[in-house]
């Protein structure tokens, strides 16, 4: 469930940010908790990794602009150490149902949103590796023999499963209104009596491959394939597969009303362990010296397969301008509301931001500004 424009993802690669006074009418006060954890990350000051020592500061400044609002945390990861920790009070909710007014802390789940969808690319590599689901060349309908009927529609046969990870399907499809709108599609396929035929029999519009349409549908297709293959719920292989691995303990997987987890949208991770998956990426697949994720996946997944317009996509993955190596210059996961997993590759950066701005047009403007108004300036050395 991102909700964005092409403005704020054009201001993400460009490393600035808009200005403007006011832009929320309203935010929720914000009470500052700061947290350093014994023996889960190793710790770090600002000036040991490279930052201006008042790096906090300038983030409980973003926190409290007016022009932002409803701030729950903001962590900061280099050179794999936890530099600064943030935690505040807002207004908040899981997947639409309200919770109130909370006061975050180290150990409170925190709907991850669309970030849900990288994730989700993560674990479909897992499976590849374990070859127990089909690769992104494989025919997509042929994996959905009970959809056999859907293969009368010769532009539809040409589906690959790399047009699912890609979002290059060349359906209609449109997440621009409100998650709350039942006319929103990927609302409308939750809604459906089969989310995973609604999203394969929506008409064609494109040639597949062609052209990058926003769509949790395709999300749900690879959470799909990999729950069948693996026999499992994706919860349960992402269990095995990849939070037990990484020592996460504490998770929750949303789902949907056929039972099954909303592989879009439903993952609720601590920041910290979400962290925990940014700095698994930056250190291609590795994790403290076991093999988690293919190198060879991770290589093909951040790399650019389509564009959105401004940035790169790969596979579940927003990707920044490349950079001089050719490689892209931030990797980023993005979420409804104001969720970031942002990874800046060169500067061995980790910044993990969580927010309540949830289906707010303007959300993306707080975790842009902490990244580019706080973090990156910060940064003494490159």
């Amino acid at each position: 469930m991102a909700r964005f424009d092409r403005r704020s993802l054009l201001l993400l690669a460009a490393g600035g940010v808009a200005t403007r006074a006011g832009l929320l009418a309203a935010r929720a006060e914000a009470t500052v908790t700061a947290a350093r954890p014994a023996g889960e990350w190793p710790l770090a000051t600002p000036a040991e990794a490279g930052f201006a020592a008042d790096l906090e500061a300038r983030i409980d400044a973003v926190a409290a602009d007016p022009r932002f609002g409803n701030l729950h945390a903001a962590l900061v990861v280099r050179d794999g150490a936890l530099v600064a920790e943030r935690y505040y009070e807002g207004i908040d909710e899981t997947w639409g149902r309200p919770l109130g007014t909370r006061s975050f802390g180290p150990d409170d789940l925190h709907d991850l949103r669309s970030v849900s969808k990288s994730v989700v690319g993560l674990l479909y590599g897992i499976a590849l590796a374990e070859g127990i689901v089909p690769p992104p060349d494989a025919p997509l309908l042929a994996q959905f023999p009970e959809y056999s009927d859907l293969t009368a529609d010769p532009a539809r046969r040409r589906l690959t499963v790399e047009h699912a990870l890609t979002m290059t399907m060349g359906m209609q499809w449109d997440e621009g209104l409100s998650y709350a709108d039942p006319r929103n599609s990927e609302h409308a396929m939750e809604l459906a009596a089969d989310r995973y035929r609604y999203a394969l029999d929506r008409p064609m519009v494109d040639e597949p491959g062609e052209k990058w349409v926003y769509n949790g549908g395709a999300t749900a297709i690879i959470g799909r394939l990999i729950a069948r293959g693996s026999g499992l719920s994706l919860l349960e292989f992402a269990e095995s597969r990849l939070f037990g691995p990484l020592g996460i303990r504490a998770f929750e997987w949303v789902r949907g009303r056929d039972g099954d987890c909303v592989a879009a949208s439903g993952l609720r991770l601590r920041p910290r362990d979400l962290a925990r998956i940014g700095l698994l990426v930056l250190n291609d697949g590795l994790w403290q010296g076991e093999r988690i994720v293919p190198a060879e996946w991770l290589e093909t997944s951040l790399s650019m397969h389509t564009s959105t317009g401004e940035l790169g996509y790969g596979y579940q993955w927003w990707l920044g301008p490349p950079a001089p190596d050719g490689r892209p210059g931030w990797i980023a996961g993005f979420g409804n509301g104001g969720q970031r997993l942002f990874l800046g590759p060169r500067l061995d950066l980790i910044v993990v931001v969580t927010a309540g701005n949830y289906n707010q047009p303007d959300a993306w403007h707080l975790p842009v500004a902490i990244i580019t108004e706080a973090v990156l300036p910060a940064v003494t050395r490159r």
